[in-house]
């Protein structure tokens, strides 16, 4: 019969675990911006080429991939955009090549998921707004009715809703300066305002 006497592990009461270091493309991710979302946080982390989305709090931890962020666009502290409600609403944007690009992610029965992806604003505003009253945030995307490269006097806000099965609610009328849009700074269009988009 064989014993092994290998000595007892001296165990060190300050010794702490290493934790696995979160990574966002090569390096590790540093955080943005982080909001408080009702019983939730939702943190923006960044690395080098990359990001995600850290949500953490009642509904469980969750992360989710920054797909904007590996699009190249620059996420900073003004990032982050939520409107807490039955059905939290949280707009990730950050600016690339003149536009501004972003993406959603909705809780829904206390659990987030991802909307569609990306959003796109050639007008460079994008952001939350409950246009049609239904006590869940739509998305509000300015837009430029110019060809791409060409600078023109078209501006126009197109809206799209994230309840049910979501989509684009409409676009407001052409005007020829984004200071004439509904609420400018903060584009707010009332329903009665939205006409079907290209028309």
């Amino acid at each position: 019969m064989a014993w092994s006497l290998r000595p007892t592990a001296a165990t060190d009461p300050g010794a702490v675990t290493p934790q696995d270091e979160l990574r966002c493309g090569t390096t590790a991710c540093r955080s943005v911006v982080k909001q408080e979302v009702g019983v939730d946080s939702v943190e923006l982390v960044v690395g080098e080429g990359a990001g995600r989305i850290r949500t953490s709090g009642a509904s469980g931890p969750n992360i989710f991939e920054l797909t904007i962020a590996t699009s190249g666009a620059r996420i900073d502290a003004s990032s982050l955009q939520c409107v807490d409600a039955e059905v939290a609403v949280c707009l990730v944007r950050g600016e690339v090549g003149g536009e501004v690009l972003g993406e959603v992610l909705v809780r829904r029965s206390g659990a987030w998921s991802r909307a569609q992806v990306p959003y796109v604003a050639s007008g460079a505003y994008l952001a939350l707004h409950d246009v049609d009253h239904d006590a869940v945030a739509d998305v509000v995307a300015v837009q430029r009715g110019c060809q791409a490269g060409v600078d023109c006097a078209r501006w126009f806000a197109q809206v799209f809703s994230l309840a049910g099965g979501g989509g684009e609610l409409g676009c407001t009328p052409v005007v020829r300066a984004a200071e004439s849009l509904p609420g400018w700074p903060t584009v707010t269009p009332d329903p009665s305002d939205l006409r079907h988009c290209g028309a």
